[in-house]
């Protein structure tokens, strides 16, 4: 039987039908896989760019320092901060002075910040435990490794609580009037083990309180210093590295 041209219209119009409604289909959920793509990688790099600002670099100097630390900077100083390895691998002299510049900015802004708050927690502490002498809380991170703004006019004096000859060389110091930051390597983390050992060898509250000397627990600094000689330890820092006094 003949069909009408009308018929024969409408017949591949109904084979066109479900192909043209499948890539409709289709469209809409490829914009979808790349919108959620998109979406994925956005808060990434959102963080990225906001860790570079908090440093004061740029994101292709973030993206430099994070290229630096996959390689053997990263496996022989796997803690380093952004500057430091910046400035380690410096392209040029002028490079290399810039970092070192903003360092000793963001050091000094940092440790500003440290002794503000330190103050704070030595008066808390004089009101709620009047007589006490109050513990260095900078005293828990690297001070021991400190930028050279701070530390470099100040010794660190290492002493232990079985060292016979401690409490004598701190008290000459005390005498002198000699600013240092006391490190008890034995002190296990004991807050009272540390304030018994200053009581006893004389440590004056006031001097702690006014940060003449600080009171602190050694965290691992004296292993980190690498100094396999008696004790007590006066050190001080000349030219970034720890010497005996």
């Amino acid at each position: 039987m003949n069909r009408s041209p009308l018929c024969l219209l409408l017949s591949g119009l109904s084979l066109l039908l479900p192909s043209v409604v499948q890539a409709e289909t289709l469209i809409p959920q490829a914009f979808e896989n790349t919108s959620h793509t998109q979406h994925q990688e956005h808060p990434t790099q959102a963080i990225e760019l906001a860790r570079a600002t908090e440093w004061g670099l740029k994101p292709e100097e973030w993206q430099r320092y994070r290229h630096l630390m996959q390689g053997p900077l990263g496996v022989y100083s796997p803690n380093l901060d952004p500057l430091t390895a910046l400035g380690i691998e410096a392209r040029d002299p002028q490079e290399q002075q810039r970092y070192a510049e903003q360092q000793v900015q963001a050091e000094f802004d940092r440790v500003q910040k440290l002794l503000a708050y330190q103050n704070a927690y030595n008066d808390a502490f004089q009101r709620l435990y009047p007589g006490q002498l109050p513990v260095n809380l900078i005293g828990t991170e690297n001070t021991a490794q400190a930028s050279p703004v701070i530390s470099s006019a100040r010794l660190a004096v290492f002493v232990t609580t079985s060292c016979q000859n401690c409490p004598e060389r701190v008290r000459q110091l005390q005498q002198a009037a000699q600013g240092f930051d006391l490190y008890l390597v034995d002190s296990l983390g004991k807050d009272d083990r540390l304030r018994a050992w200053a009581k006893r060898v004389g440590i004056a509250p006031q001097k702690v309180l006014n940060r003449n000397i600080t009171l602190n627990h050694d965290a691992g600094h004296w292993a980190r210093l690498g100094d396999n000689g008696a004790f007590p330890a006066v050190m001080r820092q000349v030219f970034g590295q720890w010497q005996r006094q």
